[in-house]
C-alpha cells in the first residue's frame, strides 16, 4: 500500500478501542454527504437546484453526533446538516425531490432544503426562523422524560443562532426541567457574513453553559473520532442520568452562507488554514497511514456512493412536477379530526366561567394521560386567576408544570411535545403576554400539518379582555393577530356551558387551538353547567335570542353587552348569534340569519380596524348582498391602546356606542 505522509494530517486521531470496520464506517457517513455536495455544487451551477446550504468541511460534527444517537431518537438538524439526513439513511431520491419541489419529497412542494420532518427517521427539521428549533427539542425531551424514555434528543444551531432569545429561553427551560438535550453548536466562524467577535462577547460559547448550571464541553468539530467517541460517551451517561449538556463544535464554514452569498468577507489566510484541517480529508490520510483504509477501496466507496447518488437524482429528476390540487392544498391546512359527540350529563351545577375552564380542564386531564399544562405559576399557586388550583395534588408535578417567564420557549416545548406523541395544554398569563410566543405559534405550529403533515397537538389559552381596569398590557383581545393566520383554530366562549364543552374538543383536536377567555366573564357569567365530560363541536354558532328584525353578530364579552342592550329594548326583534368560534366560522348560521333579517350589526370588543368583523362584513356583502335591507354595521372600540382609567376604559370600548348604532340600524 502507496503511505501518504504524516506530515499531511493536520489533526490528532486516537483510534481509542474503535475496530477497523467502524473507522471506515465513520469516513463512509463522510463521505457520502461530501459527494453528494459536490454534486450539487455542479446541479447548481446549472440551474437544475434553486439554492444551496453547504456544510463542506464541517461533515465531523453531522456525522459524528448523528452515529452516536440510537435510531429511535430524535435529532433536530440545521440546513448544513446534510450529514445527519444521510446517517440516517433517508433515502437519497427523496431528498432530491424535497429539494426540488416534488410529491415524492417530504413537503408536496410546500417547502424547500431542510425546512422538513419525517416521523419515520425521528428527524425533525428547523424553519428559518432558527432559534424555536431548540424548545421544540425541549418539548421532544420532555416527552421521553415521563414516559422514561431513557432517550436522548440532539438538537443543532449555529453560533450565530445562540444570539437569539430562543436559544437562552430553550437551555434554561432545559436545565430546569432536567431535560436530557444534547444542545451542539456549530462554532464555523460566521454567521453569514458576520464574525463571531461581532456575534458574542465570551471567548467560548460552551462557557455559557455555567450560566444556566448546564454541563458543558468544547470538541474539536473537525476530528470525526473525538465527535462519534466524546458524543456517545455523554448520550449513554445522559440515558442513564437525565440532564442537558451544552457542546460546541469548533469548526469552519469552508464556503458562502449559501452559495449565492460567497466568502469574500472571509480573509483568504482563514480559509487556507481551514482548508488544511478538512475532517474528511485528514481522516482518510490517518486510516490510510495506519493501514485501515486502501487507495483502492476508497475509490470503490466512492464509485458505489457516485452511483447511488447518480441513479436516485435520476429517479428524482424523472419525477414530474406536483400537481396543482386545491381540495388537497386547502384539506392539508389541518390535521385531520372526526369529531364524536359525547352528550353532556342531565345532572348539572352552578358554575362561573371560570370554575367551568377548570372543570374542563380537569375532565381532560384525567381522559388523556399524555396530557401535560403548563404555565407561569400554575402548580402549587394555581395560576394567577387560580384555574388550576388543586391540579398538582391531583395530576403530580410532573403534568402539571411551573414555566420560566418565556412565552416563546414553552410555545415550542408544547410543540415538541405533539411530535413525540403527548398533548399540550398553554397558560399565557394574560392573552397579551403572547406576543412574546408569537413566532412559534405562527410558523411552527399554524404551518406545520401543511409544510410536512405533523399536527401541532397544543391549545393555547388566553386569559384576554377589558373592563376590568388592568391596562394597555393585561387587557387586550387580540384575537385578530391570528385569525388571519391559516392552521389556527380560534375559539371564543362567553357562556359557561359553551367554554367547558368546546375546551373539551379543543384539547381533544390535534390542530393548534387558541382559546380566548375574557377575565371580565370569569367570576360574572354563572350557568348550570352538565356534570362529567362532554363536548361541543368547533364551528357551530350558538343562536342566543331568536327574532325577524336584525342580526346581531359577536363573541365573548360582546354577547353580554348585547344583552344588556337588548334588555333596554324588548320591542327589538334580534337574531342573537354567538360566533362561539371565530375559526372555523360558522358562514352557515350568519348567511342564514342574515337572509331571514336582512339587516347586521357585528359587535366586536377590540378595536375595528383589521378586526374580524371587517372579514365577517366583506363576507356577508358578497354571499348575502341581495338580502341586504341597509349597510352592514360594525361596531368596535377606539382605534387606541387599552387605557386604565374606568372612565377612559368605558369611552374606548366599543360597548357605549352599540346602543346608538343598533337604534339606527334598526331605524334605517
Amino acid at each position: 500500500m502507496e503511505h501518504i505522509s504524516k506530515e499531511k494530517i493536520q489533526l490528532d486521531f486516537n483510534r481509542q478501542e474503535y475496530s477497523n470496520d467502524q473507522l471506515v464506517s465513520l469516513y463512509q457517513k463522510m463521505l457520502k454527504p461530501r459527494l453528494i455536495e459536490e454534486k450539487m455544487l455542479v446541479l447548481l451551477r446549472q440551474g437544475k437546484i434553486s439554492k444551496w446550504f453547504s456544510g463542506i468541511g464541517q461533515e465531523a460534527i453531522s456525522i459524528g453526533v448523528t452515529s452516536a444517537l440510537n435510531e429511535d431518537e430524535y435529532v433536530l438538524p440545521m440546513h448544513r446538516n446534510l450529514g445527519v439526513f444521510t446517517t440516517r439513511n433517508i433515502p437519497l431520491y427523496r431528498l432530491f425531490a424535497q429539494w426540488q419541489g416534488k410529491l415524492s419529497g417530504f413537503t408536496k412542494g410546500r417547502d424547500r432544503s431542510f425546512h422538513f420532518g419525517t416521523q419515520e427517521y425521528k428527524t425533525i427539521g428547523m424553519i428559518s426562523h432558527l432559534g424555536p428549533q431548540m424548545g421544540v427539542a425541549c418539548g421532544i425531551a420532555l416527552s421521553n422524560l415521563l414516559r422514561e424514555d431513557k432517550k436522548v434528543t440532539a438538537v443543532f444551531t449555529g453560533e450565530g443562532g445562540t444570539s437569539e432569545g430562543d436559544f437562552h429561553e430553550a437551555l434554561n427551560i432545559a436545565s430546569v426541567w432536567g431535560l436530557p438535550v444534547l444542545f451542539c453548536i456549530e462554532n464555523n466562524g460566521y454567521g453569514l457574513s458576520t464574525p463571531t467577535k461581532e456575534q458574542y462577547n465570551c471567548e467560548n460559547l460552551a462557557d455559557r453553559g455555567k450560566g444556566y448550571g448546564i454541563e458543558s464541553h468544547i470538541i474539536d468539530g473537525n476530528n470525526i473520532i473525538e465527535v462519534f467517541d466524546q458524543v456517545n460517551t455523554l448520550c449513554k451517561s445522559m440515558r442513564l442520568n437525565p440532564r442537558p449538556i451544552l457542546l460546541e463544535f469548533k469548526t469552519f464554514r469552508m464556503r458562502g452562507h449559501e452559495e449565492a452569498s460567497g466568502t469574500k468577507y472571509v480573509p483568504n489566510e482563514l480559509i487556507a488554514e481551514w482548508a488544511l484541517k478538512d475532517p474528511i480529508e485528514n481522516y482518510k490520510n490517518y486510516l490510510f497511514n495506519n493501514d485501515i483504509l486502501s487507495e483502492k477501496n476508497d475509490q470503490e466507496y466512492r464509485e458505489k456512493i457516485k452511483k447511488e447518488i447518480d441513479s436516485n437524482w435520476e429517479k428524482a429528476n424523472n419525477e414530474a412536477t406536483v400537481d396543482v390540487d386545491l381540495d388537497r392544498e386547502l384539506g392539508d391546512v389541518f390535521s385531520p379530526f372526526e369529531y364524536h359527540n359525547i352528550p353532556a350529563s342531565n345532572q348539572t351545577h352552578e358554575l362561573r366561567l371560570i370554575d367551568a375552564i377548570s372543570d374542563s380542564l380537569g375532565e381532560s386531564m384525567m381522559r388523556f394521560d399524555n396530557l401535560v399544562i403548563m404555565g407561569q405559576d400554575i402548580a402549587e399557586y394555581g395560576g394567577v386567576f387560580k384555574i388550576t388550583e388543586g391540579f398538582v395534588k391531583q395530576f403530580g408535578k410532573q403534568r402539571i408544570r411551573n414555566t420560566p417567564i418565556c412565552e416563546s420557549g414553552i410555545v415550542s416545548t408544547g410543540y415538541g411535545l405533539a411530535i413525540n406523541g403527548s398533548k399540550a395544554v398553554i397558560e399565557m398569563q394574560f392573552a397579551d403576554f403572547v406576543s412574546s410566543g408569537f413566532n412559534p405559534i405562527v410558523n411552527l405550529l399554524a404551518k406545520s400539518n401543511y409544510r410536512w403533515g405533523q399536527s401541532a397537538d397544543v391549545v393555547i389559552r388566553m386569559p384576554c379582555g377589558a373592563g376590568v381596569g388592568a391596562g394597555p398590557f393585561h387587557s387586550q383581545t387580540n384575537e385578530a393577530w391570528f385569525t388571519k393566520t391559516p392552521g389556527l383554530k380560534i375559539v371564543y366562549p362567553a357562556f359557561p356551558v359553551d367554554a367547558k364543552g368546546l375546551l373539551a374538543t379543543a384539547i381533544e383536536d390535534p390542530n393548534p387551538v387558541l382559546f380566548f377567555e375574557h377575565k371580565a366573564l370569569y367570576r360574572t357569567i354563572r350557568q348550570e353547567v352538565p356534570k362529567g365530560y362532554y363536548n361541543l363541536p368547533l364551528g357551530k354558532a350558538a343562536l342566543v335570542k331568536k327574532g325577524n328584525d336584525i342580526t346581531i353578530i359577536s363573541y365573548g364579552a360582546g354577547i353580554h353587552w348585547a344583552l344588556e342592550i337588548l334588555d333596554k329594548h324588548p320591542q327589538i326583534s334580534v337574531d342573537l348569534l354567538d360566533l362561539r368560534t371565530l375559526q372555523p366560522l360558522d358562514e352557515t348560521a350568519i348567511f342564514g340569519s342574515i337572509n331571514k333579517t336582512g339587516k347586521v350589526i357585528i359587535l366586536q370588543e377590540d378595536s375595528l380596524f383589521g378586526g374580524i368583523a371587517s372579514d365577517i362584513s366583506a363576507l356577508i356583502m358578497e354571499n348575502c348582498f341581495t338580502s341586504l335591507d341597509a349597510p352592514v354595521k360594525r361596531v368596535g372600540s377606539l382605534e387606541t391602546p387599552i387605557p386604565f382609567d374606568k372612565n377612559l376604559e368605558e369611552q374606548y370600548l366599543g360597548k357605549h356606542r352599540f346602543e346608538e348604532e343598533l337604534l339606527n340600524l334598526v331605524a334605517y
